[in-house]
């Protein structure tokens, strides 16, 4: 039996980096998947190459009315929801903290952290009947990132934001642990997402300059491949890793070890 097989997953930001290979890896474990994203053009594509029951919804995930939609979409199409993988997020220009213009910042916070926020809200009540009425099991997997474990230079609104996620992951861990749902987060460092190396461009210096100075504090002195974070999600999401919760994995080649 495949690792997820039969199990109902969410998954938002599901066209980008870590998405588009979360959406390919559960549907080769038997995963079920609702894809959301914000272009529905994308989610289409991704949908037709993946060999497994898949529901996709576009639309902005600082919408409330998204998060709810998709939770009531897994119902209607899938019966429930067993796993779901809060991923979307966006980037904030590299600069000092004072340069950060106030819409960016508001709108970094909205999608990073109030996208979170409104995803968990609706999701932990129906994982909590789920597991009163049927002993089901849930288990939720938020994208943090190294810069919400300590300080990020230079990327002040977002790391406010991924600090807020952890916040929340451990808040809702600690709530809904005797209610049958498990809470983590997953702490990427700069990993070669699309968003990584649309950064690397507007650094100083051609591209391999400007990765090695963005990696430099980093032990393993290079980028994180997509793979190797996706692992660390399946692992927090994979219903056998059953006495995890409230943890922020890092995923970042040694940097919280220093």
């Amino acid at each position: 039996m495949a690792t997820f097989d039969g199990l109902t997953v969410l998954l938002t930001g599901a066209s980008g980096g870590f998405g588009r290979r979360l959406a390919q890896r559960l549907a080769a474990k038997g995963a079920r998947l609702v894809l959301s994203d914000l272009k529905e053009e994308p989610l289409t594509s991704l949908a037709e190459t993946l060999n497994t029951e898949t529901a996709i919804l576009a639309g902005d995930i600082a919408d409330e009315a998204l998060s709810e939609q998709l939770v009531s979409l897994a119902q209607e199409r899938f019966g429930g929801l067993d796993i779901a993988i809060n991923n979307a997020g966006i980037a904030q220009n590299f600069v000092k903290f004072h340069l950060v213009p106030s819409d960016e910042a508001r709108r970094v916070i909205d999608v990073n952290l109030m996208g979170v926020f409104y995803a968990m809200k609706h999701q932990l009540p129906l994982m909590e009947r789920q597991y009163r009425k049927e002993k089901r099991r849930g288990a939720i997997v938020n994208v943090a990132s190294i810069a919400g474990l300590a300080g990020a230079p230079r990327l002040a609104a977002y790391s406010a934001a991924k600090h807020g996620v952890i916040g929340l992951t451990r808040t809702a861990a600690a709530e809904y642990a005797t209610r049958g749902v498990r809470v983590n987060a997953v702490c990427p460092s700069f990993s070669r997402t699309e968003m990584v190396t649309e950064t690397l461009k507007l650094l100083p210096g051609n591209p391999a300059r400007a990765e090695a100075g963005l990696t430099r504090g980093v032990p393993m002195r290079r980028l994180g491949e997509v793979d190797e974070v996706v692992e660390v999600i399946l692992f927090a999401a994979n219903p056998a890793n059953s006495f995890m919760t409230g943890q922020a994995l890092a995923a970042d080649g040694g940097i919280m070890a220093i």
